[in-house]
């Protein structure tokens, strides 16, 4: 293992599987949920890659990069929408809470994890992008 991914403390082997999969079922499940919530497709297409806009912040620096990346990715403002969707009884914000966690899984299934603020490419799931296997 390299000196930055130690410093990151990425994760690796089995662990590293499993939260990837883990990724996976929550792309999974949540966009089951949204096709039996009967979303629309336009919408799920529209508001898919929202998250991402996040990036944006890394023209800033890597620390702002990474903090805005990290608030559009993590688990905790989806789940609290999805909480409120369903407390209030709200379609459209059910609909943005499943199409934002379904994004956040599809990325971790495909390794772009949490970012550290040594760079985009350090993450939690370990280094992604060209100089990962430097």
């Amino acid at each position: 293992m390299d000196q930055a991914m130690a410093e990151t403390g990425a994760v690796t082997g089995g662990v590293r599987t499993l939260l990837r999969l883990e990724g996976l079922a929550l792309f999974a499940g949540m966009t089951a949920l949204y096709a039996a919530w009967g979303g629309s497709w336009t919408v799920y297409l529209l508001l898919f890659l929202v998250p991402d806009l996040s990036f944006l912040a890394y023209l800033s620096d890597a620390k702002f990069g990474a903090l805005a990346y990290n608030a559009a990715h993590s688990y905790m403002a989806p789940v609290t929408l999805m909480t409120l969707g369903f407390g209030f009884a709200s379609p459209l914000t059910l609909s943005i809470a499943l199409i934002w966690l379904a994004h956040i899984g599809i990325d971790r299934a495909l390794g772009y994890g949490l970012k550290y603020s040594a760079g985009f490419g350090f993450t939690h799931l370990g280094r992604i992008g060209r100089q990962k296997d430097a």
